[in-house]
C-alpha cells in the first residue's frame, strides 16, 4: 500500500531555480526596464551636478574614515574633553 498522506522531504536547492524564485526575478527585471524607460531622460541627459553630488558624498565619506575613527568610534559616555 501505499502512503499517500506522508510527503519525503524535498532536497534544499537555490530559491533562484525555483518555479517562484524564477517568477521573481522575472518581475524584478520586468520591473527595472519599465523605470530605466521612464526615466531614461534622468539616466542619459548629463546631469553632471547629480554625479557631482553622488561621488562627491562617496569621496568625503572615504576622507572621513581615513582617520581611523570608523562607524561607532566613541565611547559613548560624554566625559571626553
Amino acid at each position: 500500500m501505499d502512503n499517500h498522506g506522508e510527503h519525503e522531504p524535498q532536497p534544499s536547492g537555490s530559491f533562484w531555480r525555483t518555479r517562484t524564485g524564477f517568477t521573481f526575478f522575472a518581475f524584478l527585471a520586468v520591473a527595472a526596464l519599465l523605470l530605466a524607460y521612464e526615466h531614461r531622460v534622468h539616466l542619459f541627459a548629463g546631469n553632471a551636478s547629480l554625479v557631482l553630488l553622488l561621488v562627491g558624498c562617496f569621496v568625503m565619506h572615504l576622507f572621513m574614515h581615513r582617520g581611523g575613527h570608523g562607524h561607532g568610534g566613541g565611547s559613548g559616555r560624554g566625559d571626553e574633553k
